[in-house]
């Protein structure tokens, strides 16, 4: 099948954009390369000290220059469900890898910090800019330079994109994610949010909340819904930089112990000491960035996204922008219906068809990439196939010709909206993105009076006092990574969500973030400039009347230029304490860029976002 007219398009002005930056990189990634193992440089000191604590054979190897060695950068902790199962891949890594004729050395940890923990609390201000020192450790570790590949143990929110940057700088190096897998499926969805909503309101206890979110949340493995955690699952198979199917299959079973140590092995194949050298920087380009988004839009994957993956772009030398996110859904189907979009969780998408079922419809109808390069050989065409594991070796079988249950994962010829889940808004207030994936019908433009506050708790303050009027859009300003590191305002979803379940019209108007769990209220998120630059969010007055529409796709305060040129520009009502770490990070929220140039509080190479500003047309 062709490509799609519209996706090249994106991809060749992506190409141009980009040109100059993307050459500097992959003159870098050249200069690095070399073909003896890296650690042939150091010294007899320096070898002496990465190789103390070896055990016999290891150390053999790595003085005696035998074979890769791969490097483990891993995100385990056991307070997080997604990473506790990463606590005994490092020993069954360093297993593979000798058998195969290498060696494997944990080359560092980095921090996973949970956003299903601190929604709503204090510590979700420090959880965009935990990217960004995931970024660093992953630097760090690989500074050692005694790698010729690496193995990244990463999953959730952060975590992935952090690991992606970090491994950028890094690019020379071949790199495989290696996924632990979601948990069982537990409290169908909408039970959950049921609950959630009622208690919201009022109407159910505390103790009912927990024995539903424990029942939701209640093993070893990811959480089950489509959030910023398996969204970054999906992006990566998209991508090809995890082994195909590797994604969504559950810990501790014996596929998933096959895909993990045949990730090791492909590891230790594609190093540049062998004949199929793949460094990391070189499979991430234009083409597998439009993949990526491409999947992003077919599946309503999570809004953090617009954000993470413009960092891991600038990370490569290469420049996005929302105008090509926005470009692509116009054109690219929405093909998955999975919960916060629909009631299905990431285990039945799994076995409806999953990513190979997903990824052979957008290639056969032209709507991503199939000519790229990925960690196996086959390209984007092997991840259309299933892996099976037989007396404890991987191997692969055609993937499903249909999908199984078509009220979760349909084909392009039946797809649940000719466009993808996502819109950019555009109007005198700046620009915002909002998912429009999960909303009713009749939810897609809404004009109502604002009610601004400058703290996520003020809302449910409000209504517990019976001072909300019936339609309202909901201003929450000084949200932005500027004000206090932009965190993800969830917390608001179960009030907006049972508001409007109970017949009001409300929205939300932020420069904060939503999540990746966001759904069916209308919420124009990571609105620029924020408040706390002097943006117009921050001239917002209580009663001042605002239209979202995502039909026409703007985003308008009623108010004319000369009033709201005069009005003085408000100063937050609610800054926040200097408390668990926020000091530690005034730097970065001090030199944070744009959401839509990746909200990054690190330097990276300068590409066309650093040298002139992002494109501001109107899509």
């Amino acid at each position: 099948m062709n490509l799609h007219s519209r996706i090249g398009e994106v991809t060749e002005r992506i190409r141009k954009r980009s040109h100059d930056g993307r050459a500097r990189y992959l003159e870098m990634i050249e200069h690095s390369r070399q073909p003896q193992p890296f650690r042939t440089h150091l010294s007899c000191s320096n070898l002496a000290h990465g190789t103390a604590a070896c055990g016999d054979i290891d150390k053999n190897r790595l003085i005696g220059e035998q074979g890769p060695n791969l490097g483990i950068i891993t995100a385990y902790n056991d307070m997080l469900s997604a990473h506790q199962p990463f606590h005994n891949f490092p020993e069954k890594i360093r297993a593979a890898a000798r058998a195969a004729g290498g060696t494997a050395q944990v080359a560092g940890g980095v921090p996973a910090m949970c956003d299903g923990i601190t929604q709503g609390q204090a510590g979700m201000e420090l959880s965009l800019f935990s990217r960004d020192v995931i970024a660093q450790g992953t630097a760090i570790a690989l500074s050692h330079d005694v790698f010729d590949g690496a193995l990244y143990l990463g999953i959730c929110d952060k975590i992935v994109p952090g690991m992606l940057i970090g491994a950028l700088t890094f690019g020379h190096l071949p790199g495989i994610f290696v996924p632990s897998g979601p948990m069982p499926s537990g409290l169908p969805n909408k039970a959950k949010a049921e609950v959630r909503e009622r208690y919201a309101a009022g109407k159910a206890s505390r103790e009912e909340l927990m024995r539903a979110e424990a029942g939701a949340y209640h093993a070893p493995g990811t959480c089950t819904f489509y959030g910023t955690a398996n969204s970054n699952q999906m992006l990566l198979e998209a991508m090809g930089l995890v082994l195909p199917g590797a994604a969504f299959v559950n810990p501790g079973t014996p596929l998933r112990e096959a895909l993990t140590r045949s990730a090791t092995e492909r590891a230790l194949a594609i190093t540049a000491l062998g004949q199929d050298y793949r460094p990391l920087g070189q499979l991430i380009n234009e083409r597998s960035l439009v993949n990526a988004i491409s999947v992003l839009m077919a599946t309503a994957g999570s809004t953090n996204h617009t954000i993470h993956w413009i960092a891991v772009a600038r990370a490569a030398g290469i420049t996005l922008t929302w105008d090509d996110y926005h470009d692509i859904a116009e054109v690219v189907p929405l093909l998955v219906r999975l919960y916060p979009n629909g009631q299905a969780d990431i285990n039945q998408f799994n076995a409806a068809g999953g990513t190979a079922f997903l990824l052979r419809e957008l290639l056969s109808n032209g709507l991503i990439h199939g000519d790229v390069e990925t960690v196996v050989t086959g390209g984007l065409e092997a991840y259309t196939h299933e892996p099976r594991v037989y007396d404890d070796r991987l191997s692969y079988a055609e993937g499903t010709p249909s999908s199984a249950d078509e009220d979760i994962l349909r084909p392009v010829d039946r797809a649940f909206d000719p466009h993808g889940g996502l819109r950019l808004l555009t109007g005198n207030l700046g620009r915002a993105l909002i998912k429009v994936s999960a909303l009713p019908e009749d939810r897609h433009c809404i004009e109502a009076p604002a009610v601004v506050v400058d703290d996520q708790q003020e809302l449910a303050r409000l209504h517990a006092a019976k001072r909300l009027p019936h339609d309202f859009v909901a201003v929450v300003r000084f949200q932005g990574p500027r004000a206090n590191g932009m965190p993800e305002l969830h917390s608001l979803t179960p009030l907006l969500g049972y508001l409007q379940d109970q017949g009001s019209r409300v929205a939300l108007v932020t420069d904060g973030r939503l999540s990746g769990a966001s759904g069916k209220v209308p919420s124009a998120i990571h609105l620029t400039p924020e408040a706390a630059a002097g943006g117009p969010l921050a001239k917002i007055r209580d009663g001042d009347v605002i239209l979202l529409d995502t039909i026409h796709n703007r985003l308008e305060l009623k108010v004319d230029a000369a009033t709201l040129a005069a009005r003085q520009v408000a100063s937050n009502s609610h800054p926040s304490a200097i408390d668990i770490g926020r000091v530690l990070f005034a730097g970065n929220r001090a030199r944070v860029g744009l959401p839509e140039e990746g909200a990054l509080s690190i330097s990276l190479y300068e590409t066309a976002a650093t040298a002139q500003p992002a494109s501001k047309e109107t899509p």
